[in-house]
């Protein structure tokens, strides 16, 4: 009976995981309802704003159940794991916290001092409610357990269709998050999203900013073996058994444009003009676990907030086409004769894009939408 409360806390985790994966597209589309319910007498459109007026309960639900989970966890610590799962509901508790918090409006209005978000709108108020729930799991997790040793050891491998099957939520979250069909027609949902047809210079601006990634990240890389071995290790075990079966041309090519544009479409489309470029660069992190706490990751970070720069100072076609460039180097691993080339054409690019934007040919840098 002594390890039934740890077993009940891993099933409480599980379902948490599982809770931060499942919930937020009807809980998107339920926010959206809330700021403009749909027209007419029908029950279809009674239901839908009665739903949309409910969708302040609904974001009470998701933080009491971080703090409940983690009061929980509080209370069985003694005999379920010690300091670790103490760190965990502590981490936990406060996300639930600051979650529930940011469900009252008066609290929402301080935050728009600092993000451009509208303190009345159900949207903004769930995309913050859930990436602050999202961000604080992945968090305690990592605090609780070795994420990295459990992935290189008792990790599924992923298939092309088990990355697309993973990727795509994000962009039907990305497309739901600004009202596709709801508050907005499929041209406006573009726009918002920032997907519009870039310049040829902001392309080459896109390219080069991607050699430039691949760089610091190999530069990242190098350093987290020299500084953390282990870690490093650990983490290339990890990635190896996640992404081992994708390494050739149809995996390279599926985790290139799956991940490259549904990520983008949601981090640096959706998110990031009301979220602004820090957090969601934190977010972004937090969802790619398998760099668990290391140098690697803080490097995603970094990238991640390069790629936020990028998309605010062009679009996020262009940010797209950088993600999708950079994890086809990273997917190829230029090395060895075709080092070369990869450095000489880098080169050119971000000598290209330094010129075009010195001159103005990039045209006129706008903030997106």
């Amino acid at each position: 009976m002594e390890h039934q409360p740890a077993s009940l806390i891993v099933q409480a985790l599980a379902f948490l995981d599982v809770l931060v994966l499942l919930l937020p597209l009807p809980l998107i589309v339920v926010a959206n309802w809330h700021d403009q319910p749909p027209r007419g007498e029908s029950a279809w459109a009674r239901g839908a704003a009665l739903l949309g007026g409910a969708v302040w309960m609904l974001l009470g639900l998701v933080a009491a159940f971080s703090v409940l989970l983690a009061l929980f966890t509080v209370a069985f610590t003694p005999t379920a794991g010690g300091g670790r799962l103490l760190l965990y509901a502590l981490v936990l508790l406060l996300a639930g916290c600051v979650a529930a918090a940011l469900i009252s409006e008066p609290v929402r209005v301080a935050v728009a001092r600092f993000l451009p978000i509208d303190p009345r709108s159900a949207v903004h108020a769930t995309a913050l409610v859930l990436t602050t729930v999202l961000v604080g799991s992945q968090i305690a997790n990592q605090l609780a357990v070795d994420v990295l040793s459990q992935q290189a050891s008792t990790g599924s491998a992923l298939t092309p269709l088990d990355l697309v099957l993973q990727e795509v939520p994000f962009l039907f979250a990305a497309a739901l998050g600004v009202g596709l069909f709801i508050r907005r027609g499929p041209a406006a949902t573009l726009d918002r999203l920032g997907l519009v047809r870039p310049t040829p210079w902001q392309i080459v601006l896109g390219l080069g900013a991607a050699f430039v990634f691949f760089a610091f990240g190999n530069g990242m890389d190098a350093l987290a073996h020299l500084i953390t071995p282990g870690t490093a290790q650990k983490v290339e075990a990890a990635n190896q058994r996640l992404f081992g079966q994708l390494g050739n041309p149809i995996g390279i090519a599926t985790i290139a444009l799956s991940a490259g544009i549904c990520e983008e479409a949601l981090f640096r489309g959706a998110l990031q003009p009301r979220l602004g470029i820090l957090w969601v660069a934190i977010v972004f992190t937090a969802v790619h676990t398998q760099y668990g706490l290391s140098l690697d990751a803080i490097a995603v970070l970094i990238l991640a907030i390069g790629l936020g720069l990028l998309r605010r100072q062009t679009n996020t076609t262009t940010s797209t086409a950088c993600h999708v460039v950079y994890n086809t180097l990273v997917g190829v691993g230029v090395s060895g004769v075709l080092l070369g080339p990869a450095v000489i054409v880098g080169a050119a690019l971000v000598l290209a894009s330094a010129a075009a934007f010195f001159t103005g040919r990039l045209g006129r840098l706008r903030t997106a939408p």
